[in-house]
């Protein structure tokens, strides 16, 4: 197994989590994004920059993926395209993606973009809060425990 993270938008706690359990675990763990990120000195911990551009760094985890890996996102259509070759997404916020799932995401995803092209306000985004990286790390330990 190996894990990859769009790291764009990955909250800095998350990052933390993630770099203690490939410690633990010593499973490969990448994180992809347009913009450097620092990272630990670790042999198993990398780090790939791709282009700016919309979607950059999805497309470039969909290119890497493989069957049995877990990639950390909160994108629905990059959970969905994972899925599709295999893998298993885990939202930032401790929410599985998988098969039974995604489905739905992706049309209440949908749904929500046309409301908003539509000028309705939707509110945004929650604040990130400690019992969001709970859950995120419980979730976590449950895959690893599972593989």
């Amino acid at each position: 197994m190996h894990i990859w993270v769009d790291a764009d938008a990955c909250p800095t706690p998350i990052r933390e989590i993630l770099f203690r359990a490939s410690r633990r675990t010593g499973l490969p763990l990448t994180f992809i994004a347009n913009h450097p990120l620092k990272m630990p000195a670790d042999s198993q911990i990398n780090f790939k920059q791709v282009t700016a551009g919309f979607d950059k760094a999805d497309d470039e985890i969909a290119s890497l993926v493989s069957q049995g890996d877990l990639v950390i996102s909160a994108d629905i259509p990059l959970a969905s395209t994972v899925i599709d070759l295999g893998a298993l997404c885990l939202s930032p916020r401790g929410e599985l993606l998988d098969k039974t799932n995604i489905a739905a995401r992706l049309s209440m995803r949908d749904f929500m973009d046309t409301l908003r092209s539509s000028g309705v306000e939707t509110g945004g985004h929650k604040s990130f809060h400690q019992r969001d990286r709970q859950q995120f790390a419980n979730q976590l330990d449950r895959i690893l425990a599972g593989r």
